[in-house]
């Protein structure tokens, strides 16, 4: 039984983040009032100058923005994504569990690990979607309303093409001026990715009236379908399918 805390009834908006939430379950339905918009607004990228051309039928991607649930979410919606797995980069496998990540002193974040067959979407094609729907790029800290380095903007490369594209994107992007602020992103090193525990899997899927993933996963769904039609794909992509 997984409990409250577990759950992270702590991520619901608090006035001391600047968010107002009322919440009233009347006829089991869910009312919210916000004092700001629940979830940063997506913005649309160009696309990566430089990319990886490959013939391999499948590659992996390590990213970090936040809380994995949603980054996970957005990427199960994405044509070419054969899987995605929430779980954590950066620190040991002594330390990859959620309640010793939650500290913000492991050197984890969370991210997610996306299995993708680039013959059909490329590599460049995900850090166009990562940076504009999946998550604010330039948001130092944290993400939304959780903050802590757990929760930061890093991609984890799997080999150096990925590393010199993510660095290229970067680049392009702030001298573009695409965002009023500056890429808070990091690029380190590729260590071994740990999933994380199950209930943490699929979890937008599973709980899409819990008041987080309506206020700051959902919307990202919604961006995704909105900037990129021709890659977005109703049926998401289950870590429970890919496990079975």
């Amino acid at each position: 039984m997984v409990d409250k805390q577990q759950q992270r009834g702590r991520r619901l908006p608090v006035l001391t983040r600047g968010v107002l939430v009322a919440l009233a379950l009347v006829g089991g339905g869910l009312t919210l009032a916000l004092d700001q918009p629940a979830a940063q607004e997506a913005k649309p990228v160009p696309s990566a100058l430089h990319d990886i051309a490959s013939t391999e039928t499948s590659q992996t991607a390590v990213l970090a923005g936040g809380c994995f649930w949603g980054v996970q979410a957005v990427f199960q919606h994405v044509a070419g994504v054969t899987g995605v797995r929430a779980g954590y980069a950066g620190g040991s496998a002594a330390t990859a569990t959620y309640e010793q990540t939650e500290t913000g002193t492991t050197g984890h974040a969370e991210a997610v690990e996306i299995t993708y067959d680039p013959r059909q979407i490329s590599y460049g094609k995900l850090l166009e979607i990562y940076f504009s729907v999946a998550h604010d790029p330039t948001q130092i800290g944290g993400q939304g309303p959780d903050s802590g380095p757990q929760y930061r903007s890093a991609i984890f490369p799997r080999n150096e093409e990925q590393a010199k594209v993510a660095s290229g994107y970067i680049a392009q992007l702030n001298a573009a001026g695409v965002f009023s602020r500056p890429i808070a992103t990091t690029i380190e090193e590729a260590k071994a990715f740990y999933q994380a525990e199950a209930y943490h899997q699929d979890y937008v899927y599973n709980n899409p009236g819990q008041p987080y993933v309506v206020l700051y996963e959902q919307p990202k769904i919604g961006a995704l379908r909105h900037l990129f039609p021709s890659l977005y794909r109703g049926k998401p992509v289950l870590a429970a399918d890919s496990a079975s």
